[in-house]
């Protein structure tokens, strides 16, 4: 592994994590972070929700099948994009935008010591409307992810799932 790109395979999911919070200071590097990412024509449709709050986070988890430790972590990040401010107002472009300022912030998480999972909320319309209600977003933006994110409770190994069997040259 080239020593160079060791913070890259570090980013792991971490789904446990300690009770201690995280200040605003480093709420706000990641989203820096996160909002650093390469967009569409630089259009920059993420938007953001912190959500600290017990009940809150307690709300989202249980619309997410695989989301109990947002309820633990202390912090939750909601990554929404306006689809009225992507590239040509086009859900794809979003997707890629956002997708790309989330995995940002997950490497930043990582980066700075602390744990972060990413839970799907696009494209599942039952969990896009319970966000929206819980966190009363409105209809042109559309929730894309949620981020459990704190001071890890485990630790894992770096690692890669690179396949050489995935890689092909020139042609298929």
């Amino acid at each position: 592994m080239n020593p160079v790109l060791k913070p890259l395979f570090a980013r792991r999911s971490i789904r446990q994590f300690s009770d201690q919070d995280l200040d605003d200071a480093c709420i706000r590097d990641l989203l820096s972070a996160a909002m650093a990412a390469p967009s569409a024509v630089a259009k920059d449709p993420w938007r953001f929700v912190v959500v600290r709050g017990q009940t809150t986070r307690n709300d989202i988890a249980a619309l997410l099948p695989n989301g109990g430790m947002l309820a633990q972590a202390p912090v939750g990040i909601i990554v929404c994009g306006d689809i009225e401010a992507a590239h040509g107002g086009e859900l794809s472009f979003l997707l890629q935008d956002c997708s790309a300022a989330i995995e940002n912030l997950l490497l930043a998480a990582s980066m700075l010591g602390l744990g972060a999972c990413w839970l799907g909320v696009h494209p599942r319309q039952e969990r896009i409307d319970g966000i929206r209600r819980i966190l009363a977003i409105p209809d042109h933006v559309v929730p894309v992810s949620a981020i459990a994110l704190g001071h890890p409770g485990e630790q894992k190994p770096g690692r890669t799932r690179f396949r050489e069997a995935h890689v092909h040259h020139e042609t298929w």
